[in-house]
């Protein structure tokens, strides 16, 4: 027995230093097992539109930052009130996961240079931060730790250095010391309702996972059981009520401050936090919590780009979308929707989530990117004209810029997943994997087409052995009529919303070819229409010079459908452009009467000069007939 134990210390501390402790870890403390896994670093490469965009980002937006900027307000301690140490954790969760992705060697250089340098930062009380001894606490100082934290845990994750490990629990066991029953409230923290301060739930949930050191469970604990307190934010109880993520407090007299319950990021965040606690302790009420919050936010908060809030906040977005809005879309509330959905997905294994990260790529995100790369819009609205958001902390960063990227890298974890003996396909185009469906076996899966242009894909299936295993295909809900073949065989019960899967003995040059029902869309809302198609929604563009984007009109439609043609009208930069038939205006007489082809080029390209040439919208005003109005049903 001594030997035993003796050679499983042994084997212990090999793993640690070899860096494969935390998966031991990992595994060892969860319970939940996920229904369906993200692919591994490195297995998945996207081509195409959507892959130049991600390659722009990790050149313009991650590679080329200055690192010594981020770094430096964490060697001054003088901070009372701002954020600037969310910028390095936001940006190196980034610049990981692209190394993960292209194993690009400079890009590693790149990494353990940032990470040795905020290290040389951190005191002998184990504080990694910028805020004065007097004020910390405070504002942002813990939501910077969170993100420090992430870093630092993330950095271990790559490379099994235990220095960042170590110095993730100094960092940690700082907090531990100043917060907690008998010390300072983290809810009473910041503002918000404690929510900033308290979204360290996530990395000290991964803390302990990769220590087992039982203190930062029961840290986790602690700060999920004052969210119920009456000083908390409720995120549990008013989620189980279905009480409007809008509306759980009162509306706030002075915005930027502790009342505000609606701050949509901070929120997110923090359910993010409860679900990796829930993959150690399996309660299903904290599962139940962050669904119904997030069927609550799909039903009455996101818009049909995928995104929403205003001013950072939840606010009945859903309803209001029409109406022309101060500062909507924030990119960083579309990252961590996107974050939170991807989450739920790997949990749950519903596609109700796929559905929903899909749409906000095509839209919000990938409209949030300057075409150069070399910007990430801070808002995204729906009409009007794009810009940069302003630069914040004294520094030439901003929170959208640092974290817009994290976003785009989420997506080659997303686009194709698995479990055992299964794989989901989840976003079509030009994509390239390689997926375990067992030790002994990978499936190579090769997607030729350019999807969401077209409607049609193809993919290749090959194993490296005959075996039988099942390949499940996302069929998104808004596909109404669908098509499959396997080797030219038809394939039946396509259902839209629904992962269609496939068990059987699959073989090298397998070929699946999946039509999807691009039909163009109408959708009504407020006296308001807005085009659909597929996944991508449609916008007008002064550029294309066929009358103000502005004006009324009816688009006209059969059995609710909208007939788009392909346009040659393509002004630079543009990736999609239709025409669709209006009817223009409150002028019936004369030609006027006739519809007209008028041009919609996708959200993303639409204003994607950021400049007065480009002014664009979704949402166009329907002009009203009153010999066919129903005055029961207006």
């Amino acid at each position: 027995m001594k030997k035993l134990l003796l050679a499983s210390s042994l084997m212990f501390i090999f793993l640690l230093l070899s860096g494969q402790e935390s998966k031991i870890k990992s595994e060892s403390v969860n319970t939940v097992q996920e229904k369906i896994s993200s692919s591994p670093g490195g297995s998945v490469r996207i081509g195409g539109y959507l892959g130049d965009k991600m390659n722009l980002v990790m050149l313009q937006r991650i590679k080329n930052q200055d690192i010594d900027q981020l770094v430096e307000p964490f060697r001054h301690k003088n901070e009372t009130h701002l954020w600037q140490t969310e910028f390095w954790g936001k940006w190196i969760l980034s610049a990981i996961a692209s190394y993960e992705y292209n194993k690009d060697p400079g890009m590693l250089i790149i990494i353990k240079d940032a990470v040795h340098k905020l290290e040389a930062t951190q005191l002998p009380s184990g504080y990694i931060g910028n805020y004065s001894e007097n004020a910390r606490l405070t504002e942002w100082d813990i939501w910077g730790s969170k993100y420090t934290l992430l870093g630092l845990l993330s950095y271990y994750d790559l490379t099994g250095d235990t220095v960042a490990l170590k110095s993730s629990c100094r960092l940690a066991d700082n907090l531990l010391s100043l917060l907690g029953p008998g010390k300072t409230n983290i809810v009473k923290t910041g503002n918000y309702r404690g929510m900033p301060s308290s979204s360290v739930l996530e990395p000290i949930v991964y803390l302990y996972r990769r220590t087992g050191d039982k203190r930062y469970l029961d840290f986790a604990k602690y700060i999920v059981a004052e969210w119920e307190t009456p000083e908390g934010p409720n995120l549990i109880s008013k989620a189980i009520s279905d009480v409007h993520v809008f509306e759980r407090f009162p509306h706030p007299t002075i915005w930027w401050s502790y009342e505000n319950g609606q701050k949509a990021y901070e929120m997110m965040s923090c359910y993010e936090g409860l679900l990796e606690l829930y993959r150690i302790t399996g309660d299903p009420v904290h599962l139940k919590a962050v669904q119904m919050a997030v069927k609550d936010i799909i039903e009455n908060e996101i818009n049909v780009a995928g995104s929403g809030t205003a001013f950072e906040c939840f606010y009945n977005g859903a309803k209001y979308q029409t109406d022309p809005t101060y500062h909507t879309m924030e990119t960083c509330v579309t990252m961590t929707w996107m974050k939170l959905c991807f989450n739920l997905l790997r949990l749950t294994g519903d596609p109700l989530y796929a559905d929903q990260i899909e749409k906000s790529t095509y839209n919000a995100l990938m409209a949030s990117l300057k075409g150069d790369g070399s910007q990430i819009a801070k808002y995204s609205p729906l009409g009007g004209i794009r810009h940069a958001g302003e630069e914040q902390c004294g520094m030439h960063i901003n929170c959208c810029n640092a974290n817009g990227p994290r976003a785009f890298m989420m997506l080659p974890r997303f686009a194709v997943m698995g479990n055992k003996q299964e794989i989901y396909v989840n976003l079509y185009g030009t994509i390239q994997s390689v997926v375990k469906v067992n030790q002994n076996n990978k499936v190579s899966i090769d997607q030729i087409s350019d999807y969401p242009v077209s409607d049609k894909i193809e993919l290749s299936i090959n194993p490296e052995k005959t075996e039988s295993f099942t390949i499940g295909f996302r069929i998104p809900e808004w596909s109404q009529n669908n098509s499959m073949t396997i080797n030219g065989q038809t394939v039946s019960g396509i259902t839209p919303g629904t992962y269609k899967k496939i068990t059987r003995i699959w073989q090298k040059s397998d070929k699946v070819v999946l039509t999807l029902d691009l039909t163009g869309r109408l959708v009504m809302l407020n006296g308001y229409q807005a085009i659909l198609r597929g996944p991508v929604v449609l916008a007008r563009d002064t550029r294309f010079n066929d009358g103000s984007v502005y004006e009324s009109a009816v688009v006209e439609t059969y059995e609710k459908k909208v007939n788009l043609l392909p346009s040659a009208n393509k002004p630079s930069g543009v990736w999609m452009v239709f025409t669709a038939p209006l009817v223009l205006g409150t002028d019936l007489e004369g030609d006027f009467r006739n519809p007209r082809q008028v041009n919609f080029c996708d959200f993303a390209s639409a204003g994607n000069t950021w400049g007065e040439d480009s002014r664009y919208k979704v949402w166009i005003p329907k002009t009203l007939n009153v010999m066919k109005m129903d005055y029961k049903s207006y």
